[in-house]
């Protein structure tokens, strides 16, 4: 729905505490967990997630929308002899709840054997539930959100006169529930909280042209967002960075990922290494476990269990342990990321990576990012990537990108319209350099990543 503030619902009176609702989650949970039993099936599984939010945004200082948000959906998974139903319901009544548990494993009867799904096995489930404090609840009203994207705003307009317009601001708050249970006895929830605030630019040429840019801080405790106006600013800095963009010419050169798209170029990694990838044979790293993908300096340790940070669970969305462990071990590959299903078709033990990965932290040479720059002498700084043009199979990459061009250490001129192509084996072993100075606002925490070469296309 979109309103003015003043009629939108106030968090601190119409939405009580998230974790208010949890102990009726898992009686929920239960509920489906004993009637599934009652049938006589052969294992169940069920997940239960409600959300609540608040998202105000904001164009020009003034306010746009308005939008709470408040949903959820029990989801449950029924094996019988090999094989497996699905069904879901909103209704948390008890009569809904079994008429679901019904209908899975009606499905149930119908679906083809499949010997490798079912529950995760009984003893990888997990043990010790740690605080993690990812739940930090704070009633903010639609007013408090507005004036936070508003300052955000106001900020970045009075950087410089070139700054002409904001394309927006937006301010959220939003907790969520989760629980899960099996029929191997294990019932467990958690509360988590996330914030964020975001601000866009737009600055102008003298010749007319336009360039955008945005910034944003996001944080599981309200506290711990960075004030408006540096979001403002920065997004106004990196906006009036982008003017005046040219072309270069087609070269090979060294390149720079920023630590924003840093994190991208990691995410091929995830790709080619999960466990669905690899029994499709779908992926460039197939039989790869054990050899040398990055330098020997480079290291990523996954770490689940860091207190408060964005990406910290418990266990996985089978209820599997997660565990700290390296995925790459002195530039080797450690592991793939297994969930059940995958660890029993490719022979291999899960891994606990249903639903995702746990805070990878990649390791640094000592260098801050105005390092990497000066090392990389003349090369491009990169910024801003656009298109899909990355082929899983082959680790063939080709994608538009903008950026800066660095010569001898100094930043000369942005750079847009031009096209970045490598494959992702040459690329990952040829990582000269990361930043220390990590951006640690998605799973993966790293600083910039400097590649030896990549092949650009120009002018």
């Amino acid at each position: 729905m979109a309103s003015h503030p003043s009629s939108a619902p106030s968090a601190s009176e119409t939405t009580p505490r998230i974790d208010s609702e949890l102990s009726t989650l898992k009686d929920a949970v239960a509920v489906a967990l004993e009637y599934a039993k009652q049938l006589g099936t052969t294992a169940a599984e069920v997940a239960i997630s409600k959300q609540q939010g608040l998202s105000v945004s904001t164009r020009e200082k003034e306010v746009e929308t308005v939008e709470f948000n408040k949903d959820g959906a029990l989801g449950i998974t029924i094996y019988r002899d090999g094989r497996k139903g699905n069904s879901s319901t909103s209704d948390l009544s008890p009569e809904a709840i079994r008429e679901a548990v019904r209908a899975a494993d009606g499905i149930a009867k119908y679906t083809s054997e499949d010997p490798f799904s079912g529950l995760a096995d009984a003893e990888l489930m997990a043990q010790d539930i740690r605080d993690l404090q990812l739940y930090h609840p704070q009633d903010i009203d639609a007013d408090e959100l507005a004036q936070l994207a508003i300052r955000a705003e106001t900020a970045s307009l009075s950087v410089d006169s070139r700054i002409r317009n904001s394309d927006g601001a937006s301010a959220n708050a939003h907790t969520a529930a989760k629980v899960y249970g099996n029929s191997h006895g294990f019932l467990n929830g958690y509360c988590s909280s996330r914030y964020s605030l975001s601000c866009v630019v737009i600055g102008e040429e003298s010749d007319g042209n336009m360039q955008r840019d945005y910034d944003y801080t996001v944080a599981r405790k309200y506290q711990d967002l960075l004030s408006p106006e540096s979001v403002g600013q920065q997004a106004a800095n990196k906006t009036l960075s982008r003017l005046d963009a040219r072309k270069i010419a087609t070269a090979k050169m060294p390149v720079l990922f920023a630590p924003e798209i840093a994190t991208g170029l990691m995410g091929h990694l995830i790709g080619a290494i999960s466990g669905s990838s690899i029994y499709r044979k779908s992926s460039f790293l197939l039989d790869a476990i054990g050899t040398q993908v990055f330098p020997e300096w480079f290291n990523i340790e996954e770490q689940p269990h860091l207190v408060g940070a964005l990406a910290s669970a418990n266990y996985d969305s089978e209820g599997v342990a997660t565990q700290s462990r390296r995925i790459i071990d002195n530039g080797q590959l450690a592991t793939y990321l297994l969930t059940s299903y995958s660890a029993r078709k490719l022979g291999m033990t899960n891994t606990g990576h249903a639903g995702g990965i746990y805070n990878w932290t990649l390791s640094h040479t000592n260098q801050t990012f105005d390092d990497l720059v000066k090392a990389m002498n003349t090369g491009l700084i990169v910024t801003e990537v656009m298109g899909q043009g990355v082929n899983g199979v082959t680790g063939d990459y080709s994608r538009g990108a903008a950026g800066f061009y660095v010569e001898n250490g100094e930043v000369l001129y942005p750079v847009e319209e031009i096209t970045i192509a490598g494959n992702l084996k040459e690329m990952f072993k040829g990582i000269q350099g990361i930043g220390k100075d990590r951006d640690l606002r998605s799973s993966v925490r790293t600083g910039g990543i400097l590649l030896s070469e990549m092949k650009i296309a120009g002018n």
